[in-house]
């Protein structure tokens, strides 16, 4: 987020080169609070953030003394976490190998540095791809608490606990219910709400404000939500210049135009709670002021992921007739697109800049 701290790469340690931008402004929350770093100016972004991450840094912390490397542990073990859960929901909902291919996609994705450093989005998908398999062998009890920790670490969490909602009452097992089971299996899915309205009360508590994590974005980074129209008039404006920024906001624009046909190849394929997951995601970060850390959220999209791998995987016993040829090559032209734009990324970032 543009809030962050911008560090010249090039003579920082290795190791500092990571604590830049999100991983630095979550660091200062797990060290000092949300009130920011005692004499220096508070970031008006700060409770933009959920508290998820900078608890679970806290914790580190007591056995691994920087603050860095604490932050990387956590995002490269709730990422293990993540890629086993993903190759399993994969080959559960697909061909076999759809799992890995679907994974490895995800690895290759142009941002996905940020899996890697201190950020939050490996956490988020350390609870969330849990949740979602667990939802879709009917294992509600895990899936809402799985869904309550991924709400501990990003607004995120919202739309996952909306999109289990829509999972139980339209998923294969919806005429199995009934009666007190029914009851409560869904009292199981309140559980991801929970971790949203404690955190609203304790930034009412600290500011008198219960959409304080949604006003920090406007205070901090200027978004507030606008006509679709002007986000992408703008944006497009900032992609027409010169320079690294310029680049990025390029970026955001592929990020939004594939989030947005996506979202309607979703809505074509009557697949609702997937829909209900990315369409709300897509739907706020293109009502936005301006497209900001869009190719980031879409590491956040397990379904785009698990679609890719499906479509990359053959079948033994095809049903695309002309297109299953093209199945086995779909993953190599993948790789040499997407692979060359991680790298890049990923120098970018470890230089100090925009990234994200």
């Amino acid at each position: 987020m543009a809030g962050g701290m911008l560090f010249a790469g090039e003579t920082k340690p290795l190791l500092e080169r990571w604590r830049a931008w999100d991983a630095h402004l979550l660091i200062v929350i797990a060290e000092y609070g949300y009130d920011g770093e005692p004499g220096k100016p508070n970031d008006a972004g700060l409770p933009a953030f959920f508290p998820g991450m900078p608890l679970m840094l806290r914790l580190v912390h007591l056995v691994m003394s920087d603050w860095t490397l604490a932050g990387i542990l956590i995002s490269l073990v709730a990422g293990g976490v993540a890629a086993v859960a993903l190759v399993r929901l994969g080959d559960h909902e697909g061909a076999e190998g759809t799992g890995w291919r679907a994974l490895l996609m995800l690895l290759l994705c142009p941002t996905a540095v940020f899996l890697f450093a201190g950020y939050s989005e490996a956490l988020f998908l350390g609870f969330g791809i849990p949740a979602w398999l667990a939802a879709r062998r009917g294992n509600w009890p895990a899936a809402g608490l799985l869904g309550a920790g991924a709400s501990c670490v990003r607004i995120t969490g919202l739309f996952l606990a909306l999109a289990l909602i829509v999972e139980y009452f339209t998923g294969p097992w919806r005429a199995t219910r009934g009666g007190s089971a029914f009851r409560e299996s869904i009292a199981w899915l309140l559980a991801p709400f929970v971790p949203l309205a404690l955190y609203s009360a304790y930034q009412y508590g600290r500011t008198g404000d219960w959409l304080a994590w949604n006003h920090a974005q406007e205070a901090g980074w200027g978004r507030s939500l606008v006509m679709p129209w002007e986000s992408w008039i703008t944006t497009w404006g900032s992609a027409a210049g010169d320079g690294q920024f310029a680049w990025a906001f390029r970026m955001e624009i592929a990020g939004a135009v594939i989030g947005v046909l996506f979202t309607l190849w979703l809505l074509i394929g009557r697949r609702w709670s997937e829909l209900t997951y990315v369409g709300l995601q897509v739907g706020a970060l293109v009502c936005s002021a301006y497209y900001l850390s869009i190719p980031r959220s879409a590491l956040l999209w397990w379904p785009l992921w698990l679609a890719l791998g499906r479509a990359a995987t053959p079948r033994k016993d095809p049903g695309d007739g002309w297109a299953e040829p093209l199945r086995p090559g779909l993953l190599a032209f993948y790789a040499l697109v997407a692979g060359p734009l991680m790298v890049l990324n990923t120098i970018t970032f470890l230089k100090g800049g925009w990234a994200g």
